[in-house]
Parts: C-alpha cells; sequence; structure tokens
C-alpha cells in the first residue's frame, strides 16, 4: 500500500475503484486498520473512487508519541486529501474517525459535500474514562481492556462467533502508543458547538447492540446537524460495517444516489 510522506508522520492508505470518479474516503475506529471496511468496499459501485487510511498510530501509518490532539488527527486527514487532490468528497467516519470527520468539515468545507457519522459522537465518553483506560493500558497493555472492549463493539451473536478472534487480534496488534494518544484526542473532544453549526448532508449510522457509542448518542449528534437522516442497523454493534456490511453498504449507496454522488 501507498504511504504518504506528511513530514511528521507517514499516512498508509489505499486506493480503491476508479481514479477518477467521485471520491469517498473512509477513516478508521479506535483499534482498527483500513481494513475495517474491506466487507463494505466490495459491495461498493466500481465507478467510486475509494480512499481508506490508517489513522495516527494505527496500521501501517506512523505512532508519533502520545498524547494526540483531536486538531492532530483532523490535520492528517486534511493534509493526505490535500496530497491526493481531493475535493467535494464524502467523508465517512467510524467512531474516533466520525470525530476526525466533524472536525475535518468544520475546518475544510471546501474538501468534503457530504458526511457520514457512524457509531461516532460530537463527544464520546468522559475524560476520567479515557484516562482509566489509557492507565490500565500503561501499565498491563491493550490485553488488559481487550475482552470489554470486544463485549462493547460486538452484538451477541458476533461476540460468541469465531470471527471475533480476527478483531480482538487486530486490536492486540495496534501500537500501544497509538492506540492511547487516540484516547488522549478522543478525552479532550468536544465538538458539540461547532458540528451544530455545520450544514451539509449527513448520514448518521449507528448499531443496536453498540455498547461504546449507544443508538441514542449517536442520534443526539446528527440531530445537531439540520436536515441530517439517521439509520439504525439491528444486530449490530460498534463495527455494523464489519457485522452487517450488506446494510450499510445498501445505506451508504442511497445516501450518494440521493446527494447525486453517483448515478
Amino acid at each position: 500500500m501507498p504511504l504518504a510522506d506528511l513530514g511528521d508522520i507517514r499516512v498508509n492508505y489505499q486506493l480503491d475503484g476508479t481514479p477518477d470518479g467521485p471520491t469517498l474516503v473512509f477513516a478508521n475506529s479506535l483499534g482498527t486498520d483500513l481494513h475495517v471496511w474491506d466487507d463494505v468496499v466490495t459491495r461498493l459501485p466500481p465507478s467510486l473512487r475509494i480512499i481508506r487510511y490508517d489513522l495516527r498510530g494505527h496500521g501501517g501509518t506512523s505512532a508519533t508519541p502520545a498524547p494526540y490532539s483531536m486538531g492532530a488527527l483532523v490535520r492528517d486527514a486534511e493534509r493526505l486529501l490535500d496530497h491526493l487532490g481531493v475535493r467535494d468528497c464524502i467523508f465517512v467516519g467510524l467512531s474516533i474517525g466520525g470525530m476526525i470527520a466533524q472536525g475535518l468539515a468544520v475546518k475544510r468545507l471546501d474538501l468534503i459535500r457530504g458526511l457520514v457519522l457512524s457509531n461516532t459522537a460530537a463527544k464520546i465518553g468522559t475524560a476520567a474514562k479515557w484516562q482509566q483506560r489509557i492507565d490500565a493500558i500503561k501499565q498491563d497493555g491493550l490485553d488488559a481492556v481487550a475482552d470489554t472492549i470486544m463485549q462493547n463493539w460486538f452484538a451477541p451473536a458476533f461476540y460468541r462467533s469465531p470471527e471475533l478472534a480476527h478483531w480482538r487480534a487486530q486490536l492486540l496488534g495496534q501500537s500501544v502508543e497509538g492506540y492511547i494518544g487516540c484516547c488522549a484526542a478522543i478525552a479532550g473532544t468536544d465538538f458539540y458547538t461547532p458540528t451544530s453549526g455545520l450544514r451539509l448532508p449527513t448520514l448518521g449510522i449507528a448499531g443496536s447492540d453498540d455498547g461504546a457509542t449507544p443508538a441514542d448518542l449517536v442520534r443526539e449528534t446528527v440531530d445537531l446537524i439540520p436536515g441530517s437522516r439517521f439509520e439504525l442497523i439491528r444486530r449490530a454493534g460498534h463495527l455494523p460495517c464489519v457485522e452487517q456490511p450488506d446494510i450499510f453498504a445498501d445505506r451508504l449507496v442511497t445516501f450518494l444516489r440521493e446527494l447525486g454522488h453517483i448515478d
């Protein structure tokens, strides 16, 4: 996969689809990498130009010393899109990726014509709770929190399936520095005021069994943006793109067609 040298970091990204097609950008969640979108991307029209990238400290992107600020993560996305010559994209963000999406839309509306905010919020948790997680990881590694995270990520049926082992391994394979760096960025973020000022087409997606960002929390954030739409995916937790990729892709394609982003 190509690496974009942005100065202080090198960002790992992947291109799919048609190079000159309408652009769709995906940002992953805390503890995953760009492969969290694999099953959705294969279900999308080949006419799209699809860009996926790994967040700072995740996958193949540089893990700089923690803590990170949300401003730095937004700036990473901004610089990557400028590097790739992107304008007027639809930006799909999952969890912390959805926070980045909100911040990027506030800062650079020229880059984005629509948002898909999946399993995210303007503010997630409390600084104290995130600090507890950071402290536990610093003391005992990611394995200390892995079981709790898996329970929050997945609906009961998926949690009992053999596939769980893959996602647990992906979590444990992330850089500890990158993970706690992003935890700090989430802990310091409250986008309620800036997000309430956004005026662009927005689709919100939540999972009925999400233990990390419950559906009501996602809906509350999406409702801050006038004219937005909210979709609840049942039998899905924090990663509906993994558990229910057919439904996720269907909702996404419908949104793209309604915007005229694709035919």
